[in-house]
């Protein structure tokens, strides 16, 4: 497991999916802002790529969040889209309505961070986010990610369209959190 000061990263289990298929992926608005696509239900059981890990995928490497007090589920996080020819990822999570607003995306920022700098030797880390996710962009922000540039009326959410913002960081930028 990946420690991060108050979160643990650690691989997907079992158990993590209906609590994530219920709190995370049923929600409908929660959903349609975090996914690239529409929203569609998950029949459960079903091998969604969005809540069942797939260890055959390069370019993914899906985490589940947890407490490291108490070591309870609150949300998941991943690496997508990686290239490892330019030694790049995107960063992306979830947290469960019940931890937001604690201060643990920060947390899984940093430590998702630290895994892709230190663990995988990337050069580069990029975040796309909704323009008024300001959770994240804090969260983004507070670990060295800089604001690159705001794709216009880019995402299709619940019926409008909405700016997205970019946010890069790269390895001589970033500074390691203590406890990471």
């Amino acid at each position: 497991m990946l420690r991060g000061s108050k979160v643990g990263l650690r691989a997907r289990y079992e158990e993590d999916i209906p609590v994530l298929r219920a709190e995370l992926y049923d929600d409908v608005v929660n959903a349609s802002r975090a996914e690239a696509g529409p929203w569609r239900p998950v029949t459960p059981g079903s091998k969604d790529r969005r809540l069942v890990v797939d260890d055959t995928v390069e370019g993914h490497v899906p985490f589940s969040i947890v407490e490291l007090e108490g070591g309870t589920l609150i949300g998941s996080a991943n690496l997508w889209g990686i290239d490892t020819h330019n030694r790049a990822a995107h960063i992306g999570l979830g947290l469960l309505p019940s931890a937001r607003g604690k201060g643990y995306g920060t947390d899984v920022v940093a430590t998702l961070c630290h895994y892709g700098f230190v663990v995988r030797s990337f050069q580069r880390l990029q975040i796309e986010t909704l323009a008024d996710n300001t959770a994240m962009l804090r969260s983004a922000e507070s670990n060295g990610f800089v604001r690159e540039g705001v794709l216009r009326s880019s995402a299709w959410v619940m019926g409008e369209f909405l700016d997205e913002v970019i946010l890069g960081l790269l390895v001589q930028d970033w500074k390691p959190k203590p406890g990471v």
